[in-house]
């Protein structure tokens, strides 16, 4: 075990403007720097990320989901709590998703944590680095989510750093 207790993993493609939410929110979850967190930034779920989910307490996964119905009642993030799907039927390859990394986990080191998904609603998928107004509200409000999944003790909810809803950051 480390001395992280959680992990942030945000994943996304940042060339196709709001599929790279999750990666934006991670980054700032690590600006955060609070003890016990670790968070990575990355293109798509691999295996190899199970090692370090076999470490940690709790894991929050954060990505995009496309919405069409743009209405305020419809675009909300979503927080999914997760369990491990079964390790033999739940395929893994290059790429994988949530919960078959937490079932690889299990599966190879015998500790899968306790898990979340922040999906975070998403318009635009053309080519570009900028979020649309939907996305970037959404980073805020996961914030807000991952914070209270983190329970940092003592700490208000956190600010946005500038700049934080361009994919450059």
């Amino acid at each position: 075990m480390t001395n992280d207790h959680h992990l942030v993993i945000g994943y996304g493609n940042t060339l196709r403007r709001d599929d790279g939410v999750g990666q934006i929110v991670a980054m700032e979850v690590q600006e955060w720097g609070c003890c016990g967190v670790r968070s990575h930034s990355l293109h798509q779920l691999t295996p190899e990320l199970a090692e370090p989910l076999a470490s940690v307490d709790g894991a929050i996964f954060v990505d995009a989901y496309p919405i069409s119905d743009v209405s305020p009642e419809k675009a909300l993030v979503q927080v999914i709590s997760l369990q491990s799907g079964d390790a033999d039927t739940v395929p893994c390859g290059h790429h994988c998703d949530p919960r078959s990394l937490l079932a690889l986990a299990q599966a190879l080191y015998g500790h899968s944590p306790a898990a979340w998904l922040v999906t975070i609603p998403a318009v635009d998928f053309e080519f570009g680095e900028t979020l649309s107004p939907i996305a970037q509200q959404g980073v805020t409000d996961a914030l807000i989510h991952i914070h209270r999944l983190l329970a940092i003790p003592g700490e208000s909810p956190p600010r946005l750093s500038s700049g934080c809803t361009e994919m450059g950051v």
